[in-house]
Parts: structure tokens; C-alpha cells; sequence
């Protein structure tokens, strides 16, 4: 069944309202499959409208999982980070444009071997439009220093890029509308080694559950990039005494870089 015939159906089943989505949403994030190649969603018939805006919510590499398909995932020509940015504009995807002051993009090297995902941007960052400037951004250069690195060198981002309100956790809603630009900036930087920094950027990028301090201390897979999560420097600000497990983590970082060179 095609996409938009998927459509016309989950139009047919709007009595359901525990959909986590809006049909607008939906509908993007079809376009969306839909500029991929991807022609078909093989999903049973009897599941309910909110079950299967559950299951396309979920960023590409688990719902190709979940449709028995290959993890995959190949833009059909290359994009620069500058095409990615274009093409969310004025972003109004989801609630959190309503009360931002900046888009946070990213910043950095376009191909940075190194690349640093975080939550989503504080009130320093929605002022000026610019990721971890902060006071976490100021540890996180420290931490960039300590392992022989500059900012400019690596690329940093967020998975939401808009500040949500209080810097509360971003929700599940706010994190499909978003996260589909962040797997596009990995793919078109295409970097050795991703840094999730906290919960929201490791649970994201790995399709997991598990919390950030089962995951941090060791390398994942993601499409081929090497992955460590470790703990967000806003966490460490909090928890001083949790810096010397993020050392040990960059630690591994810098050798594991030192090997792929």
C-alpha cells in the first residue's frame, strides 16, 4: 500500500484522539519517507490510528526494523548541511516555534570527524542561535580542549532545534518532528564518531530505552558510525563528581579517533 493510500485511511480513522501526532504531522513525515523512496509501509491493518502514528513517529531506522526492512538509509543525492538547513526554513513542525527566539542548526566543521549531539538549546542558545554557549557550552569546549580539539574542528548540534520551554526534556512528538534532521546532518557529515551527550541525544540516535548510564562508557553502531554516549556537561555542572566517567569516555573518544585516522 502506498503512502498516500495510507494516508486517505488514517483520514478515515480520525474518532481515535490518543494519537500522539496531528494529522498535519503525519502527513509530513510521509513527504518525508516518501522523498526517501520509500514506496510501502507494511503495517497490519487492525492496529489503531494512534498505534501506527506511534510506529511513524519513530525515526526511519526503527520503523524499516519494524517493517522487516533493512537498516538503511541512503538520500538519494548527497545534501549539504546548507540544503538541510534551507529545507527546515522557518521550522513550524511542531509546538516549540511558538515561544523561540532562534532556530539552533548546528555548528562546526561540515566534515568534522567528531560530531557532539545534545538535547536541545538552553536560553543562551535560542539568544544567539548557536549551540552550547552557555555555561555547558563552556565546559563542553574545555572538554573538546582536553582531547586535543577545537570547536571548529568538530560539529555540534542538538536533536531538537528549538528551546523547550524551562529546558524541560523534549517530548516524543517534538523529538519526530525534529529528529529526521539530525539523522540527515549525521548522514551528510558522515562523521567517525558521535558524542551523544545525556539521555535525550543517546535514546535518539541508538532507538533505545536505556538510560544514559547503562549505554555511556562504550561504542555503538550507528549506520556504520561509531557512537558513545556519555553524560550531558549540563548534568556535570550539577554532579561534579560524574567528570571523571565523562574523561574516561572522551578518553576512549580520542583513541578510537587516533585508530580510524
Amino acid at each position: 500500500m502506498t503512502s498516500s493510500t495510507k494516508l486517505q485511511h488514517f483520514r478515515s480513522d480520525m474518532s481515535s484522539r490518543s494519537t500522539q501526532l496531528d494529522l498535519n504531522q503525519l502527513q509530513a513525515r510521509l513527504e518525508y519517507y516518501q522523498e526517501l523512496g520509500i514506496r510501502e509501509l507494511r503495517i497490519p491493518p487492525n492496529l489503531s490510528f494512534s498505534k501506527i502514528a506511534t510506529e511513524i513517529s519513530e525515526p526511519l531506522s526503527q520503523l524499516r526494523r519494524a517493517n522487516g526492512q533493512p537498516e538503511l538509509y541512503t538520500p538519494s543525492t548527497s545534501e549539504s548541511l546548507a540544503d538541510i538547513q534551507k529545507e527546515l526554513g522557518d521550522c513550524r513542525r511542531c509546538k516549540l516555534c511558538l515561544k523561540r527566539t532562534h532556530i539552533v542548526f548546528g555548528s562546526g566543521a561540515p566534515q568534522a570527524k567528531l560530531v557532539f549531539v545534545g538535547e536541545g538549546p538552553g536560553a543562551d542558545e535560542d539568544a544567539q542561535g548557536l549551540p552550547f554557549v552557555g555555561r555547558a557550552g563552556q565546559l563542553l569546549t574545555k572538554i573538546i580542549e582536553a582531547i586535543e580539539l577545537s570547536r571548529s574542528e568538530v560539529y555540534i548540534c542538538n536533536v531538537v532545534k528549538c528551546r523547550p520551554p524551562g529546558n524541560r526534556f523534549p517530548e516524543e512528538e517534538e523529538i519526530a518532528a525534529c529528529s529526521p534532521f539530525l539523522f540527515r546532518q549525521l548522514e551528510s557529515i558522515a562523521p567517525k564518531i558521535i558524542c551523544c551527550l545525556g539521555t535525550a541525544a543517546a535514546q535518539t540516535v541508538l532507538q533505545t530505552k536505556l538510560s544514559i548510564g547503562k549505554l555511556r562508557g562504550r561504542f555503538h553502531d550507528y549506520r556504520g558510525m561509531q557512537v558513545m554516549p556519555t553524560y550531558h556537561p549540563s548534568y556535570l555542572l550539577r554532579n561534579p563528581e560524574a567528570k571523571r566517567d565523562v574523561w574516561d569516555d572522551m578518553k576512549k573518544v580520542r583513541a578510537r579517533l587516533n585508530d580510524l585516522v
